[in-house]
């Protein structure tokens, strides 16, 4: 049982507020406490809705004492990153452009978790439009590890992976593009969900088809990240690329499935997917924790997909699309914007149509390449992170090993290869190096395959040990 209620997890707080066993007004002011405890150290949160989700915690608890009908998440402190508007709330994208913005709207995710009964405790940090190593920016920040507070939290949702890992929030949604879940999820110890690209919706959404970015989920269990996910997942017309209604239903977790899952689940591996250059402290614990699979999985081999084509093709599109997306700050207001989101808009400056469209073939031959793969394995396993957190003090990964990266995001390379591919992907803690530090492992699932891949991290979760741990629990090495 979990020593404070601030550690209860997300599905266990929910039942227990049905049950009128704890109120949501306890659980909004424990993770409040801890804000005020550890936020001027770990700067998780930007902007902190203390009176609003004290009355929305409120009202929650009058909503069970009426008998009415509740949602999933009734009650349910959670954390929303930075860059997706909450109407009412400040939304900064992390940029000093927008110190004072308040939407009048929600993004459609927001309002899927509010209709689901959950209470915004905040919004989280995030670099200036969600470009960086680090989450910070001249508003908030550095956001921290809790591992090692002079260390990165990660980018681009570092505030909502902090959030979760300490206790500040019970879940917290997040954005990915190259990683922007996985990374931080990895730093902080706890779980972070990419589900299929179109899972949820992306609702309003300046390129209707791109499907690059997604939301994706925060949370300190499997389980929790399911929850969360059935209350964003579904259907929208509006989002052309949203996927089919009944595409995903909530899946079974029990001690009955992992005995149904042991030794039944194909897993092909790969330190680097023949690509990336990985840090040898993340490469030793990775390698450890891939020896322990072999007690789950009798069908385990080093086997990977073809992705010799992806640091080009994802490198274009990524240019591509943000320069589209952003451009016009250049126009005006370039010299209000950091060096680094800068750099990031103008690359896509000189992309043509035809080396666009020219990635877009190389993505789906790496897409044919992923779908060759699972007609042999049913999950592959990588590392979640090329380096572990690093230094506050070092504003760009530019090398690893001593070999130094063509660009500050190559290091990024292991996550965003599994993002061309539109597969779900899930990153789970899977140990820690020997100062300490958390490492996570990618599990790439089938497509569409959400439900199955998080039963098999659910397996891995509560037959290894691949789960948070709260500092006090934690074994090191």
């Amino acid at each position: 049982m979990p020593s404070f209620l601030y550690q209860q997890s997300a599905q266990q707080l929910a039942r227990q507020i049905a049950s009128q066993e704890v109120r949501s007004l306890d659980a909004v002011l424990a993770c409040l406490e801890q804000i005020e405890r550890h936020d001027q150290t770990l700067h998780a949160y930007i902007t902190v809705c203390r009176e609003a989700a004290i009355a929305a915690a409120e009202a929650a608890d009058a909503a069970v004492q009426q008998g009415d009908r509740l949602g999933s998440l009734h009650g349910v402190p959670i954390a929303i990153k930075d860059l997706t508007a909450t109407a009412g709330i400040r939304t900064t994208y992390g940029s000093p452009l927008h110190a004072n913005h308040v939407p009048s709207y929600d993004d459609l995710c927001v309002a899927r978790l509010k209709a689901a009964g959950a209470i915004i405790l905040g919004k989280t940090n995030t670099p200036e439009f969600g470009m960086g190593a680090h989450s910070a920016n001249v508003l908030c920040g550095p956001t921290a590890t809790p591992y090692d507070p002079s260390r990165s939290s990660g980018g681009s949702s570092g505030g909502s992976a902090v959030a979760t890992a300490a206790g500040m929030a019970y879940l917290a949604q997040g954005t990915d593009m190259g990683g922007s879940v996985r990374t931080p999820a990895s730093f902080c110890g706890v779980v972070g969900l990419r589900p299929s690209a179109g899972r949820i919706p992306r609702i309003p959404k300046a390129l209707p088809s791109e499907t690059l970015v997604t939301d994706g989920v925060l949370a300190r269990s499997v389980e929790d990240a399911a929850l969360m996910l059935s209350a964003m997942a579904g259907y929208d017309p509006r989002d052309p690329a949203s996927l089919a209604a009944s595409g995903w239903e909530m899946p079974e977790f029990s001690e009955a499935l992992c005995d149904r899952l042991t030794g039944k689940v194909r897993l092909g591996y790969s330190t680097d997917l023949g690509v990336a250059v990985v840090d040898a402290a993340v490469r030793d614990v990775f390698e450890g924790a891939i020896a322990q699979l072999a007690f789950v999985c009798d069908c385990i081999a080093p086997e990977h997909p073809d992705c010799r084509s992806a640091k080009a093709t994802f490198e274009t599109l990524r240019a591509g699309i943000l320069y589209q997306t952003h451009h016009h700050y250049l126009a005006t207001q370039a010299d209000q914007l950091s060096s680094t989101v800068r750099w990031n808009i103008e690359r896509g400056k000189d992309v043509t149509a035809q080396a666009f469209l020219a990635a877009e073939v190389e993505r789906g031959r790496l897409y044919q390449s992923f779908l060759k793969f699972f007609e042999s394995y049913d999950v592959l396993a990588t590392v979640s992170a090329s380096v572990p957190p690093f230094p506050h003090t070092q504003a760009e990964v530019l090398e690893i090993n001593g070999t130094p990266l063509d660009n500050i995001i190559d290091y990024l390379l292991i996550t965003y290869t599994l993002t061309l591919t539109g597969l779900p992907v899930v990153s789970i803690p899977c140990g820690y190096t020997a100062t300490g530090l958390p490492i996570g492992m990618q599990l790439v699932g089938k497509p569409q395959g959400e439900a199955e891949l998080l039963q098999f991290a659910y397996l891995l979760q509560e037959r290894l040990g691949f789960r948070h741990q709260w500092q006090g629990e934690k074994v090191e090495g």
